[in-house]
């Protein structure tokens, strides 16, 4: 198995890949398109993760819960969330992206609903470069997915590894 911060990775090309790690600075910010939340969305990701749970596929049981209807999956909130920012990457900041690194700090701040709208707002808070292992150095932003009211449905603190 290897090793993220070992030493036995390739670094690649540096004429022919693109590299933007140095060039984003802390506090940049961007905000991404907006994504309508479908009934297909919450079908879709039920099956492929597995997780049926009531709260995302009872229509009548969650008519009578706190929520009044079905709710997203939560993790489905955070998929649409990075590719919202996939998309909104320049086309050499995707070729910059080694790996999602990682995230931590996860809270579901309010539920989403079919039919919600959310957007990424996302706040570059530090970056690290990196002296072995792949990639230039690691970009950690502070993320929120924001409903079409303005509520923060979901923050985190997430991390891309980027050449």
């Amino acid at each position: 198995m290897t090793d993220w911060e070992g030493d036995d990775w390739e670094t690649g090309d540096p004429d022919t890949e693109a590299s933007v790690f140095h060039d984003i600075e802390v506090g940049r910010t961007v905000r991404t398109q907006g994504r309508t939340v479908t009934e297909s969305d919450l079908t879709n990701f039920a099956g492929v993760s597995g997780d049926f749970n009531h709260l995302h596929t009872d229509e009548e049981r969650m008519a009578d819960s706190m929520f009044g209807e079905r709710i997203a999956h939560g993790m489905f909130v955070f998929s649409a969330a990075t590719g919202l920012i996939w998309q909104a990457r320049s086309p050499e900041e995707r070729a910059s992206v080694v790996a999602f690194y990682g995230i931590d700090r996860v809270r579901f701040r309010a539920p989403v609903f079919v039919g919600d709208t959310v957007h990424v707002e996302l706040e570059v808070v530090d970056k690290a470069a990196r002296e072995k292992g792949p990639g230039t150095g690691v970009i950690t932003y502070d993320l929120e997915v924001v409903n079409g009211e303005g509520t923060t449905v979901l923050s985190c603190e997430m991390r891309s590894l980027m050449r």
